[in-house]
């Protein structure tokens, strides 16, 4: 498939070029690790210049090109560290726009105006993101919000942009090997995807509404609840959080915090919405978890949410423990199972791989393990040998990565291996009871009923049928009669062919016996005999080409 020019996208394609012409043979692509951690000194000696100048480079492109840039930010498996340093940038510090802009918007949205609905709206945002920025404000019963507007004509903007890059991944797809084995155009529809729920507002609300409701029992755990009279596909309106953010906690403050007790909640609550509801908060980078000031952590922006199926829940939760116990031809079974096997699949470099894997991290230090690591090499070592893994595993192995690095900040000793561990029994028992729960459950107790209720009759009758040695096997293969008709057929086919060939070898004997009868000169009997066959051989191939030709 070419690359179809439009030309309202011609300057977006230049813009492209001339990106992939300046970063295409920087340190970006050429020495990218699996995961690193970011380095505390970022002196400008040890950084490339393309590492500061790429996240001005994206801001330029546009909003989907700062969301890209920031997905990018928290992919640590594969940019350097030196670019993660600029491109986390893009989280929170994106240029704000005017906020004549944001009274026009939040006026159309609500019904109002800010100075009816609001009794304080500060101008000045306390954040800008790629699609929207945040606004403090109070309602009229003195309640204090955050209003979350979205960026003027982005979504024209962002519908522009995806077209683009899906233009450009399909042309990959057809035409490079990389793009064969990894799918270009399967992950900018998932772009496409998350970029259209972020850009409602209205499933935001309804996400928050949800994750606090699941997470109401971890009196640690803070989710800001949506005020839904003021809240909009476009405008957003929740509970305003003091706080701070994790990263940039002093030695003072991480000395006052419980910092283990608090890494543990955190890690228990996403494995709770991973492995038990399904549902988890995919987008939980340093700039989305703060610290309140009476010491809870508080998730923000659920704007990047996803779903797991139980069969995928399931076979997670193995991998998991498999990893941590060591087992590791366990953990490729599992891995395996939960992707689709290409034609090439290279089984043996999989299960050696993983096996990689599972015996690094027994040799591994506390500080050293990290769950969400462990996920991202196991998508890139089913995209490098041949499996097709859910879209769901790259952004829980995201996610994790994520709350990695969220939980070393908390907590420099916590062990996300062991958490496992501690909390497996209590995943097990939250989806058993969660199954108990399911209609799903009642469902097979009520087959299970009508089994138990007609075995002893459906027994009594094979019983009977046994000892009355009526019992038959019927086995639908092939037609018996059909069968035994053909073999029949040729069996008398090779007996004509055996009777001519006798016939014929008693000819020749026979032209050395001496004898007064002879036809043609020749002696009478042996040219009787050759006749014969000669007769038979016709009509034996004469009756093969009509019965094959009926057929």
């Amino acid at each position: 498939m070419g690359l179809s020019l439009h030309a309202d996208h011609l300057k977006l394609y230049k813009d492209l070029l001339v990106l992939a012409a300046k970063y295409g043979r920087s340190d970006l692509l050429k020495h990218a690790p699996l995961v690193d951690d970011l380095p505390t000194d970022h002196s400008a000696s040890s950084s490339p210049p393309e590492a500061t100048e790429l996240p001005k480079d994206l801001e330029r492109l546009g909003p989907t090109f700062i969301k890209l840039g920031q997905l990018l930010s928290t992919r640590a498996d594969f940019i350097p560290p030196a670019y993660l340093e600029g491109l986390a940038r893009l989280q929170d510090h994106v240029e704000p726009f005017s906020f004549g802009d944001v009274e026009a918007i939040v006026t159309v949205e609500i019904g109002a105006r800010i100075s009816k609905a609001f009794s304080e709206f500060e101008s000045e945002p306390i954040a800008a993101a790629s699609l929207g920025q945040v606004h403090r404000a109070a309602l009229r019963d003195g309640r204090q919000v955050a209003v979350k507007v979205q960026r003027p004509h982005v979504r024209e903007q962002v519908a522009k942009d995806l077209d683009v890059l899906q233009e450009v991944a399909h042309l990959l797809d057809a035409h490079t090997e990389t793009g064969r084995r990894h799918e270009f155009s399967t992950i900018v529809e998932e772009l496409r995807k998350s970029l259209i729920r972020e850009l409602d507002y209205r499933l935001e609300a309804s996400n928050l509404r949800f994750l606090g409701d699941k997470l109401a029992h971890f009196k640690r755990l803070v989710v800001p609840q949506p005020v839904d009279d003021y809240s909009t596909g476009r405008v957003l309106t929740m509970d305003y959080i003091a706080g701070r953010k994790i990263t940039r906690l002093g030695p003072l403050a991480k000395l006052e915090m419980d910092g283990d007790i608090l890494a543990e909640d955190l890690f228990r609550a996403y494995l709770q919405q991973i492995l038990i509801d399904g549902f988890f908060h995919a987008d939980p980078h340093p700039g989305n978890v703060f610290l309140t000031d009476d010491g809870r952590i508080a998730l923000l922006d659920l704007g990047m949410t996803a779903r797991i199926d139980s069969h995928l829940q399931e076979e997670i939760l193995k991998l998991l423990l498999f990893i941590a116990d060591g087992q590791a031809d366990r953990a490729a079974e599992s891995a395996m199972r939960m992707g689709d096997k290409h034609e090439d699949f290279d089984e043996l470099q999989f299960r050696r791989r993983i096996g990689e894997i599972v015996a690094r991290q027994e040799d591994a230090s506390v500080t050293q393990r990290q769950i969400g690591r462990e996920i991202m090499e196991v998508k890139l070592i089913a995209a490098d040998t041949g499996i097709r893994v859910p879209a769901e595993l790259t952004m829980l192995g995201k996610t994790l990565l994520n709350l990695d690095l969220v939980g070393r900040t908390l907590a420099p000793d916590f062990d996300p291996t062991e958490s496992i561990r501690r909390n497996a029994g209590e995943i097990l028992r939250e989806r058993a009871w969660k199954t108990l729960r399911s209609g799903t459950f009642f469902t097979a107790l009520l087959e299970t009923k009508e089994l138990v209720e007609k075995l002893p009759m459906r027994l009594n009758q094979f019983l009977e049928l046994v000892a009355s040695n009526k019992l038959r096997l019927q086995i639908d293969a092939v037609d018996e009669d059909l069968l035994m008709a053909g073999m029949q057929k040729v069996a008398n086919r090779i007996t004509v062919g055996l009777i001519l060939a006798a016939l014929i070898v008693g000819a020749a004997m026979l032209m050395h016996v001496p004898t007064n009868f002879r036809i043609f000169g020749y002696p009478g009997f042996a040219i009787l005999f050759f006749l014969g066959a000669s007769a038979g051989a016709i009509a034996l191939v004469i009756s093969i080409l009509r019965g094959d030709r009926h057929k």
